[in-house]
């Protein structure tokens, strides 16, 4: 496929998108399993565009002065790609298979189109109705902090250290252009092209063994941020696909025992096979069994409990585009709910001097500091840890700088420290 038919076909996507609310990947999915002759780099291609132009959909429709996909997707091309009115002119020529030519007024704003007069939501891309969360949460880098999250996330993986060390991961990886990751003492990054793709790391031996994992580095930190160590017995209670599982298997070091739940079985499904690529042998996967209690056997006996909470996902709106524009105001009260139901489910597992650690992978004060100082008035054998203190005890002492000015705990995100954002608080239970 020529550049320009690749970008009729982004466009042809963001329209199946739009009116039937759909995720990106279910529509890039059934795009190319209804037409066979894109290979996969046509695939990969269009994938990239149609991200891009998700990315910047709002600030794009702004500039362009019309909020359709063939709108956003030209207002993605200047603003994602840096192509002047001439170059996307050469690619909306309405030769062949490629976009209708360019009318006057797209032009005109190409050439003169800007964000001075947006108001944040649109400067910062993201929903309208998130703007007072966003301003609560980020003060005034509420529209840095929404530029940031609308940038192209790098490719970050974890080193698996039960198999290999990050000085060994550098060497094997060097074709990759890989570097050390600056916070996580654990993490390697690889740099992404031009047009937002990156290598193929599922053809790497390193990943096929399971000497790496894909994982960006806040998700590492949150991991490294549970204070976990050798011997302890530790419970990650929202597992999911098992990405913190294996973390929290690595610091343990094969000594002690890691349990695995998810009140949905079915994400777990993909925690087996990496467990038995990852060498990790002190995990123990407990599916949920209708009505049985599962996890009767560790009450008030975890040294660690560790949260991973249900949330928006604001954090990671680099990586899930399309996540922020698919949230809708509901959706936040489900979720402060489903934290609180959580936490409170977490109390019976912590022994006396044991930790719970609650992490999201958000932005969202709601979310975050909201929910822990709920947790705390309302349970007064749970105390706070001081974060920048708790950072140098899991031998991070950097992290200190992202203590939270909000409340409790350490915020991360692509702004401040160059990660997906990522909320950790540390409790100790008194007794």
């Amino acid at each position: 496929m020529t550049p320009a038919a690749r970008i009729a076909a982004a466009i042809d996507v963001l329209a199946d998108v739009e009116t039937r609310r759909r995720p990106a990947a279910d529509a890039l999915k059934d795009w190319g399993l209804a037409r066979r002759f894109a290979g996969s780099g046509d695939r990969a291609a269009i994938a990239s565009l149609v991200y891009d132009a998700l990315r910047r959909k709002s600030s794009s429709a702004w500039i362009m002065g019309e909020t359709t996909p063939r709108a956003e997707m030209i207002g993605a091309l200047k603003q994602m790609r840096s192509l002047n009115e001439d170059e996307i002119a050469a690619l909306f020529n309405g030769e062949g298979h490629a976009p209708a030519s360019l009318t006057e007024n797209e032009r005109a704003r190409l050439r003169d189109g800007d964000l001075a007069a947006a108001p944040d939501h649109v400067r910062g891309d993201y929903p309208e109705w998130l703007a007072p969360a966003m301003t609560e949460s980020c003060g005034g880098a509420a529209v840095e902090e929404g530029v940031a999250l609308a940038s192209r996330a790098p490719i970050d993986i974890r080193v698996n250290t039960l198999r290999w060390t990050q000085e060994r991961a550098l060497a094997g990886l060097a074709h990759l252009e890989a570097q050390a990751t600056p916070l996580s003492p654990v993490g390697l990054r690889i740099p992404i092209r031009a047009d937002g793709r990156g290598p193929a790391l599922s053809g790497e031996p390193p990943y096929v063994k399971g000497l790496v994992e894909v994982q960006d580095e806040g998700s590492q930190l949150a991991a490294l941020l549970s204070g976990a160590k050798p011997g302890m017995q530790v419970l990650d209670l929202c597992a999911g696909a098992g990405g913190k599982t294996l973390a929290l298997a690595a610091l343990l070091d094969n000594q002690g025992q890691v349990y695995a739940t998810d009140t949905d079985g079915r994400r777990l499904a993909p925690l087996f096979a990496r467990l038995e690529r990852s060498g990790a042998r002190n995990v123990q996967v407990r599916a949920p069994k209708g009505q049985r209690d599962v996890l009767s056997d560790l009450a008030g006996r975890c040294d660690l409990v560790f949260v991973d909470a249900p949330c928006t996902g604001s954090g990671a709106w680099r990586r899930n585009p399309d996540a922020k524009w698919r949230v809708r105001p509901g959706a936040l009260e489900t979720r402060i709910k489903d934290q609180t139901e959580t936490l409170e489910n977490a109390i019976r597992f912590v022994k006396p001097g044991g930790h719970l650690v609650y992490a999201t992978c958000s932005l969202l004060k709601a979310e975050n500091e909201d929910r822990i100082a709920a947790f705390l008035a309302a349970h007064s054998d749970f105390l706070p840890l001081e974060a920048a203190r708790w950072a140098s005890v899991c031998k991070l002492p950097a992290l200190g700088e992202f203590a939270s000015k909000l409340g409790a705990g350490l915020r991360l995100s692509p702004l401040r420290s160059g990660t997906d954002g990522f909320y950790v608080a540390a409790l100790t239970r008194t007794a």
